[in-house]
């Protein structure tokens, strides 16, 4: 079951990065950032309200658990992981093809395979560790295609963005098995929900600061922020992505590794996105490499369930 929404997530969260290209496209990173924290908080404030004040929803699966600084501070510790990722990831993808951002995207689960067998202790089978070869393999040869977009990955510093974005992006996927790990586990057991929910709220106040402070007194001088309805489809995408992604960690036997390489297969989404809406090039060189991903995916699939 975990498997299967970890595909679901990634199917979403392929949606996410194109809405968001979209979105970024000449418009100011900093407030359409905040404003995807705004809604997606948003979507998430009535389920805490509904949770503090009712049964509502106690024994759903929308159910948010309460708690004190004891147990926020890893929440606020998350958001700050997750929003330093966001930033640069936001800047990157705005001045670089969304099939280059993509494969850079998907080396996360290499970073994330290798913290899950140093942190966790996790152990992948022969059918596993093929389809992880795969996905590797079909990852870096899509990167080198980027080359013929004139795209210097050694000195373009959006590029560096993009893959200090995925390093973030990793040890905040190892730290959300942390999260959700039962203590007797070596984790802190802490409520799907209540990450999710208030993550989101704690980045919303971050970005405020940040579009007051930093964006807000020079905003005359930069690229000027414009209003597009694919900001909301951001927030909405990613929101869905996130709580399919959270419930999966939080069911018995979740792997992060597979988690987080499955949903690295968000690289096929955007890859059809960039070539029939954006209308990016270099197309026919990248098919054969998203086949070995899928053929990847199908591997991992299979040694999961066998």
């Amino acid at each position: 079951m975990w498997l299967v929404l970890a595909f679901l997530s990634a199917a979403l969260l392929g949606c996410y990065d194109s809405f968001k290209k979209e979105a970024l496209k000449q418009n100011a990173v900093i407030p359409v950032l905040f404003l995807n924290t705004l809604f997606s908080s948003l979507i998430f404030l009535p389920f805490i309200v509904l949770s503090a004040t009712g049964n509502t929803l106690d024994g759903t699966i929308f159910h948010v658990a309460s708690g004190g600084w004891e147990v926020h501070k890893y929440v606020v510790l998350k958001a700050i992981i997750v929003l330093s990722s966001w930033i640069l990831g936001y800047f990157g993808m705005k001045h670089l093809p969304l099939t280059i951002v993509g494969p850079i995207n998907a080396t996360r689960p290499v970073m994330v395979l290798v913290g899950a067998l140093l942190v966790f202790g996790e152990r992948l089978n022969g059918w596993q560790w093929l389809g992880v070869g795969l996905a590797v393999a079909s990852f870096f040869m899509l990167s080198r295609s980027g080359k013929k977009e004139g795209i210097d990955f050694k000195h373009d510093h959006w590029i560096w963005m993009i893959v200090g974005a995925a390093a973030l992006g990793a040890v905040s996927g190892l730290y959300d098995k942390y999260l959700m790990a039962p203590v007797e586990a070596g984790g802190v057991g802490l409520d799907r929900m209540l990450v999710q929910s208030w993550y989101n709220i704690y980045q919303c106040f971050m970005m405020l600061a940040m579009l007051v402070m930093l964006w807000w007194p020079k905003h005359r001088e930069t690229t000027p922020f414009h209003w597009h309805w694919s900001i909301i489809f951001v927030s909405l995408f990613l929101s869905t992505a996130d709580f399919v992604y959270f419930y999966s960690l939080s069911l018995p036997d979740a792997m992060i590794s597979i988690v987080s390489m499955v949903r690295r297969g968000s690289v096929v989404v955007s890859f059809l996105f960039g070539a029939l809406i954006f209308h990016e090039h270099n197309l026919k060189s990248k098919v054969v490499d998203l086949a070995l991903v899928l053929l990847g995916m199908l591997c991992l699939y299979i040694g999961t369930n066998s």
